[in-house]
């Protein structure tokens, strides 16, 4: 990587103002947080296009199906197999292709605008006073900085989404006010079959709200398919059972018409359809880059069906402890928690994936906030902007590097929002049936 000091002065300088920011106390207005995210992003986004180094990933894999797009292609079938997602990303990569914009730039200028994106959102899911010191400190986030400038991962596009999602399934007003959230323990307690079928003009509000936020969710699910983990704290902040319904069924729509317009838009013939699905099913056993199994195969990137499924295994068992042990909390708090949990048990993991937990943890700080995101950061950057120089330093220091991540385990088990399994928000008060007069009779539905 030719621009690996600039951007490394730019990533400390953020961490820097960040910690200062929190330390002082500062908050900066919402137009200054996206006006310095926008200004580092740029600059990184520009130095990385015109680099000599590009992620392989990034040419091999997401410049085929954007030109497979182009070419009335699938991207899935038509782009070296390098593509297992829906193709919503790769229309977006066709289009801006197709305007004649530089891939170097195109492939990035969909990951960087909608971590643009982000850092109101950010705001928006912390409340509270110190609103916009978090979109600050997101916009300053050098995992963010990375992912969505040098790798060009599609991360950001999925979590924009996401946390649109959880921002409009909690409703306007300030979280810390409000206390819109339920619990899962709520959650169940408030099931009644009656009450689920019945129809009450009045939480029409709610309802709109349960539609639009399972729409975002889909279209996060149509980026990528880790954003299944994010759906169980968006349920959880709509008011009752029948609007979680139509938020769960909403969230289906955007993965099925982008699945079954694919004949129309990509030229994928009906009858390769359930081929397109069986390769965005189709998860490979790659072990080796982080954490446990890293130790286990001595930090070699590796193909390991038996690692990958003791992982997934783990990866469940690990999720509903979690949800059981947060059951009382906020429902960002119990995201925050499957997150960061999957991080410790997985099998597998790109850099990348460090991203999921970012907005959550940032916009709601547990202890070990900034130990696990000063960590994080440190240990993808050396392997974005240092290793990298080189395929024989890539070579010769990968199993070193990979291995090394088993020291951020216990940092992001700490990180974790332990002193919150149990919510403080005062429970939404009952929604009033709508009485509506006509002439001398009064309807109540």
């Amino acid at each position: 990587m030719d621009y690996a000091v600039l951007t490394g002065i730019v990533l400390v300088s953020g961490v820097v103002l960040a910690l200062i920011a929190q330390w002082r106390d500062w908050r900066p207005s919402l137009w200054v947080a996206i006006a310095v995210g926008v200004g580092v992003r740029v600059l990184i986004m520009y130095t990385s296009a015109i680099d000599t180094w590009q992620p392989v990933d990034f040419v091999n894999s997401f410049k085929p199906a954007g030109e497979a797009v182009l070419n009335r292609q699938d991207p899935v079938l038509g782009s070296n197999g390098g593509w297992h997602f829906l193709p919503t990303i790769p229309y977006v990569y066709g289009i801006l292709l197709w305007l004649g914009i530089p891939w170097e730039y195109a492939g990035r200028l969909v990951t960087v605008v909608a971590d643009i994106a982000l850092i109101p959102l950010v705001a928006k899911l912390a409340g509270g006073p110190r609103a916009s010191l978090r979109a600050f400190q997101y916009a300053l986030s050098p995992l963010a900085l990375l992912v969505a400038s040098v790798h060009g991962q599609v991360e950001p596009v999925a979590l924009v989404f996401g946390v649109a999602a959880f921002v409009v399934a909690r409703g306007p007003g300030d979280p810390d006010r409000l206390g819109i959230t339920m619990t899962v323990r709520e959650a169940i307690a408030s099931i009644d079959i009656r009450k689920a079928f019945t129809f009450q003009a009045a939480e029409l509000p709610a309802y709109r709200r349960a539609l639009w936020a399972g729409l975002l969710m889909g279209l996060a699910l149509c980026a990528k398919s880790w954003p299944i983990w994010l759906i169980p704290g968006m349920l959880l902040l709509l008011p009752n059972v029948r609007a979680r319904f139509i938020g769960l069924a909403a969230t289906g729509i955007p993965p099925v018409f982008f699945l079954v317009t694919l004949p129309i838009f990509a030229g994928t013939s009906l009858a390769d359809i359930p081929r397109v699905m069986e390769v965005m099913s189709d998860i490979r056993p790659i072990v080796g880059e982080w954490g446990w199994t890293a130790i286990l195969v001595g930090g070699d990137w590796t193909l390991h069906s038996g690692y990958a499924k003791i992982g997934t295994y783990l990866i469940y068992a690990t999720v509903l402890g979690v949800c059981w042990m947060w059951r009382r909390a906020d429902p960002v708090d119990l995201t925050t928690a499957i997150l960061l949990a999957f991080m410790v048990v997985t099998p597998r993991l790109g850099a990348q994936y460090l991203l999921w937990f970012m907005p959550f943890l940032i916009a709601r700080p547990t202890r070990f906030a900034w130990p696990a995101i000063i960590g994080t950061s440190l240990w993808a950057a050396i392997g974005y902007l240092w290793m990298t120089q080189s395929w024989q330093i890539w070579h010769d220091w990968h199993p070193n590097w990979a291995r090394a991540s088993i020291v951020l385990l216990p940092v992001l088990a700490l990180a974790l929002p332990w002193a919150r399994r149990v919510s403080t928000a005062a429970p939404l008060p009952p929604v009033p049936p709508l009485s509506v007069k006509t002439g001398t009779a009064e309807v109540t539905g």
